[in-house]
């Protein structure tokens, strides 16, 4: 009953109530409706304005930005032919030499010699810029082809002795290529073999890229250029530069020439060099890092030496302290580094001197150096397992690549500095001229691993031999790397311990008799 009545009184506050919810929102919408379409829309109009007016200065500052940069370019275009702009009479003298020029070609500059000679040719390139350069060719009319066809206009060519001995290709020769930039080369030829772009123009466009920073590089790609535009083979135009590029490169590439492999050779070629010149750096890091620590603590050992204990020496001397045993070793060994320290200096630099010169000059005395460490525990394995990656890894990519087993053998006499391998490969040269197999060299020799022969072996017996050297040397690359990884984690600890040892001796040695001084002080 209760219930029923508090239902009713609900519902009649709800009919009540309900006229003025409804003029509420009646009156709250008109208030929003005033509201947009004051405020809202203003705002709305504002907006529209400022984005048009940040368009309008946009439009404005890209207009005179644009109008900056096109004066800029005119400037540096303004520059640059006032850089270029020469005298009237220095044209004169260009236009005479010019016509002088012409003469020439069409009597003694037809004239080829046996071997090529340096030309310095005045040449006036696209932009307007005047230059001489140097050049090597058999005679001016071929040089004055090449640069005409390059885009020159080729004011004067001449050539003399003093040119020949200040530009000769004997200076030029003698600079091997850096692996970082043959590398770069041989990775960027075969790209742009692969693009489509002629072999001449890739040649062109890398000699330009890696010679910005160095002319002579520079002359040496342009030699590279002229003679291919001569007609050369691309592996004779290598090989007329001298000691520029590999002798096992330039074998490679003319097995590629004859095979119309070219691309695929350059991508072996660099994937070999990346290989050896990882191997190199692990055969530098064994060396390098223990020669530095060693260093290290001998200047620690020379220091305390030359400057801590003579200052024990003194207050020995003050006190009338006899020492004895290893303190009076200790400290005549200071004296004698302190007072003869400049003899030291010159022995050492002077033995230096003689041991590399005796090194590079006597075959013996270098073969008994090698033979030496490659009997010394560590280091014996060190330079086999190095020696054993360089020779296997080039072998194989000769034999891949088809080329001839006595340019192979020679070939990989060159790549290596190590007399003993040298011997191995004469005597493997001898043997195949006899009709033995290559791996009669090999056998029971102390330098060649077991592992290696037998491997060797049968490569020979299952006709796979270049796959199976190419086995043997990711085999021994392995090997070496783990053991240069072991070598580093070995000699650290020994050689802080020696260290430790060495300098807590001579610390405690020096100090002894200073213990003796305390009891006889007290």
């Amino acid at each position: 009953m209760k219930d029923t009545k508090k239902s009713s009184n609900n519902l009649i506050v709800d009919i009540i109530s309900f006229p003025f919810t409804l003029i509420f929102i009646i009156l709250k919408s008109f208030v929003n409706g005033i509201k947009f379409l004051t405020v809202d829309l203003t705002k709305i109009g504002l907006d529209n304005l400022s984005f048009s007016a940040e368009n309008t200065l946009k439009k404005a500052q890209y207009k005179k930005d644009s109008e900056v940069e096109i004066a800029k370019r005119e400037d540096k275009q303004a520059i640059k032919e006032s850089k270029y702009r020469y005298s009237s009479k220095f044209l004169s003298k260009l236009e005479a030499e010019q016509k002088q020029l012409v003469e020439d070609l069409k009597t003694t500059g037809q004239i080829k010699s046996e071997e090529a000679v340096m030309y310095e040719a005045t040449i006036k390139d696209r932009d307007g810029k005047v230059s001489t350069e140097v050049y090597s060719g058999l005679s001016k009319s071929e040089v004055n082809s090449f640069l005409v066809e390059q885009g020159y206009e080729v004011f004067s060519i001449k050539t003399n002795k003093f040119i020949n001995f200040l530009h000769g290709r004997k200076n030029l020769n003698n600079r091997q290529m850096k692996v970082k930039d043959l590398l770069f080369w041989l990775t960027q030829l075969s790209t742009y073999l692969k693009a489509g772009i002629p072999l001449t123009q890739s040649v062109k466009i890398l000699g330009e890229q890696l010679g910005r920073k160095n002319q002579k590089r520079k002359r040496d790609f342009q030699s590279i250029v002229y003679h291919l535009t001569l007609g050369d083979d691309f592996s004779v135009a290598l090989e007329k530069q001298g000691k520029m590029f590999p002798g096992l490169l330039i074998n490679m590439i003319k097995a590629a020439e004859a095979s119309g492999t070219l691309e695929e050779t350059l991508d072996d070629m660099a994937a070999y060099y990346t290989e050896i010149d990882k191997t190199r750096k692990q055969m530098i890091s064994a060396i390098m890092y223990p020669a530095i620590v060693s260093v290290f603590a001998l200047g620690v050992i020379v220091f305390i030496l030359v400057y801590v204990v003579p200052q024990f020496t003194d207050i020995y001397k003050q006190s009338d302290v006899k020492v004895s045993g290893i303190t009076k070793f200790i400290v005549s060994l200071s004296s004698f580094l302190k007072h003869n320290w400049y003899y030291i200096i010159l022995f050492i630099i002077a033995f230096s001197i003689i041991f590399s010169i005796a090194y590079k000059k006597i075959k013996a005395f270098r073969v008994g150096v090698q033979k030496t460490l490659m009997k010394m525990p560590i280091i014996k394995n060190l330079i086999i397992y190095n020696e054993m990656t360089i020779f296997t890894k080039t072998f194989a990519s000769l034999l891949k690549n088809n080329v001839f087993i006595t340019d192979s053998m020679d070939i990989l006499v060159k790549i290596t500095n190590n007399e003993i391998y040298k011997d191995i490969i004469y005597t493997t040269i001898d043997n195949i001229s006899k009709g033995d197999n290559i791996s009669e060299s090999f056998r029971n020799h102390w330098a060649i691993p077991e592992v290696a022969y037998h491997m060797i072996v049968t490569g020979e017996s299952t006709g796979e031999l270049a796959q199976m050297m190419q086995k043997v040397s990711e085999y021994y690359q392995e090997q070496h790397r783990n053991l240069v990884t072991n070598l580093k984690n070995f000699i650290e600890p020994i050689l802080i311990v020696t260290l430790a040892i060495v300098v807590g001796g001579i610390i405690l040695a020096v100090m002894v008799p200073m213990f003796g001084l305390y009891d006889t002080i007290k």
